[in-house]
């Protein structure tokens, strides 16, 4: 046997040097923003409130994809087939697990929709607790033109929007990002939204966006469908390719030692 033929061929092996290498970068971002998060909230009371960290779950999330891509640099530059197959097996895992929650999802779409409705219920009562918070709902709200979760009225479980007993001047408030936008406005009127739960439906409709972010998101995903699909096929591409690829290597690897004797 010719021992100047190689069975394995640079440009995939390259292609998945620089795949891997692509990703590894990105996960250092994703560390850093949620070290930064956490360094930021350490002392945030408002935090605790919610099942999950958002910033730890950054964290985990790089951890996750460096461990991942470094097994896929190293193993794709030193034709390392122990460190291919791990990359290979780690992103199977991932895919599939993407994958199982995705089903989950839609199968059990109604109690999905429960557990996001009891996160959101829990950012509105600390909407005036935490300024991330804050402008997270502010800019869902403005972008889905939509009010509280299930409607408007869903501010009353905000300490300073409710409607009982409350010396607030927001009392029966909703927050600037429900009022519906004036063209003519050149300044933002953030007392746009006051006394808006004192009105019915019709009444608010006219100067508020009085439907529930869930029914918005709902009508969001059936009108973008086109959107949603592509942007779960750009999810999932790099992962099958970062697959087959390293199957196509750890092949080709195999091939040339097998050569050897």
């Amino acid at each position: 046997m010719d021992r100047s033929i190689s069975f394995v061929n640079p440009v995939i092996q390259y292609v998945l040097f620089f795949f891997s290498f692509l990703f590894w970068v990105f996960s250092f971002l994703i560390i850093g923003v949620g070290v930064y998060a956490k360094v930021e909230k350490a002392t945030d009371t408002v935090r605790d409130k919610f099942l999950i960290d958002p910033a730890v779950v950054l964290i985990v999330a790089g951890v996750v994809v460096f461990f991942i891509t470094f097994c896929g640099c190293i193993g794709a530059l030193r034709q390392n087939i122990c460190l291919l197959k791990a990359f290979t097996l780690s992103l199977g895992l991932v895919f599939l697990t993407q994958l199982v929650i995705a089903v989950v999802g839609f199968v059990y779409s109604d109690q999905a929709r429960e557990t996001l409705g009891t996160f959101m219920k829990k950012a509105v009562v600390h909407y005036r607790d935490d300024l991330d918070l804050q402008n997270l709902m502010d800019y869902m709200q403005k972008e889905f033109k939509c009010c509280g979760w299930n409607s408007y009225t869903d501010w009353s479980w905000n300490l300073y929007f409710n409607c009982t007993e409350n010396p607030s001047l927001e009392r029966c408030a909703v927050p600037y990002s429900c009022c519906t936008a004036d063209p003519e406005e050149t300044v933002i009127n953030t007392m746009c939204g006051f006394s808006a739960q004192t009105l019915n439906f019709l009444q608010a409709s006219k100067s508020i966006y009085a439907i529930g972010c869930a029914d918005r998101a709902v009508l969001w995903m059936e009108s973008h469908l086109l959107l949603v699909g592509a942007a779960a096929l750009a999810l999932a591409l790099p992962q099958i390719a970062g697959i087959v690829l390293s199957q196509i290597l750890i092949s080709q690897i195999q091939d040339e030692i097998s050569s050897a004797f």
